[in-house]
C-alpha cells in the first residue's frame, strides 16, 4: 500500500472531510493548545484515528519541514489522475477550465496554483511528468486543501495532451509575453486551457506553437514578468468573469 506524508491545518482538514478512511496516523505537537489544532485533533480522535504527542524536532523529522502548523499524518495514496482521465474531466461539465502548467518546479507555485485553480471551479490542472514538480507534501500545504477537491493530472507528453484537448473540443490559449493580444480581449468562454508557462523561461516551444492563441498580461512597471500563481489567478478569473 502506497503511503504519503502530509502537514499543516487545512491539508488534514481537508482529507478528514473528504476521505478520513485514508488517514493511518496522525501526530500533533506536544504541547500545542489552541483553537485552531484542538478542534481538529478532537474530530480525528472521534473518528478513531490514533493521534501521537511528540516535541518539536521529532515532529519536524517527521514533515521534513518545520512549517507543519503542529500536525503531520502519515496517509493512504490517494487517487492519480493521468492522460486517460482527460475525457472524463472535459465532459464533466459544458464548459470545462482547465489549468495547464509547463515545466511549474517550485512547490509553492503549484500549491498556490491549486488553491487559485480551486476557487476558479477548474476541472483539472495539468502538468507534464518531466521537469515539473508534483504533489508532495509541501504542495497540499500550501495548497490550504484544494489538493483533496482539484485533479492533478500528470501526463508524459505536454504537447500531445494539448492536442488531446483540442480533439475534444478545448480550446488552448497560451500565455506570452511576445503575444500581441491581451487577456482581456480574448474570449474565454466554451471549453478552455489556459497555459502558463515556468517563470523565465516561459511555455517551451512545442507547448507555444500547439496552442490555439497566445494572449498577455499587460505590465505597466519596470518588472517583466508576475508569479506564475499571480499570473494564473489572474487569467482563471478573467475567466470566470466572462462566464458569469
Amino acid at each position: 500500500m502506497s503511503q504519503q506524508v502530509i502537514y499543516g491545518l487545512h491539508a488534514v482538514q481537508a482529507l478528514l472531510e473528504r476521505s478520513p478512511e485514508r488517514i493511518i496516523e496522525v501526530y500533533a505537537l506536544k504541547g500545542r493548545q489552541d483553537e485552531r489544532l484542538l478542534p481538529l485533533l478532537n474530530e480525528l480522535r472521534r473518528l478513531g484515528a490514533s493521534v501521537q504527542f511528540m516535541p518539536r524536532k521529532a515532529l519536524d523529522d517527521k514533515a521534513e519541514s518545520s512549517q507543519h502548523q503542529g500536525i503531520v499524518a502519515r496517509v493512504k495514496a490517494g487517487r492519480g489522475y493521468n492522460e486517460n482521465d482527460l475525457k472524463q474531466l472535459v465532459e464533466s461539465s459544458s464548459a470545462p477550465l482547465f489549468l495547464v502548467l509547463d515545466g511549474v518546479t517550485d512547490p509553492h507555485n503549484l500549491g498556490a496554483c491549486l488553491r487559485n485553480a480551486d476557487a476558479a471551479g477548474v476541472a483539472g490542472v495539468i502538468v507534464p511528468k518531466d521537469k515539473s514538480v508534483q504533489l508532495n507534501a509541501t504542495v497540499r500545504k500550501v495548497a490550504c486543501g484544494a489538493a483533496e477537491t482539484v485533479p492533478l493530472v500528470v501526463v508524459t507528453n505536454l504537447a500531445r495532451t494539448l492536442r488531446e484537448l483540442q480533439q475534444l473540443g478545448v480550446w488552448v490559449v497560451g500565455t506570452a509575453g511576445e503575444a500581441e493580444q491581451f487577456i482581456y480581449d480574448s474570449k474565454l468562454q466554451g471549453p478552455m486551457a489556459i497555459v502558463m508557462g515556468a517563470e523565465g523561461s516561459g511555455m517551451r516551444r512545442l507547448t507555444r506553437e500547439t496552442c490555439d492563441e497566445l494572449v498577455k498580461l499587460p505590465m505597466l512597471g519596470a518588472v517583466s514578468s508576475l508569479n506564475v500563481s499571480v499570473a494564473a489567478g489572474i487569467c482563471l478569473f478573467e475567466a470566470v468573469r466572462q462566464r458569469r
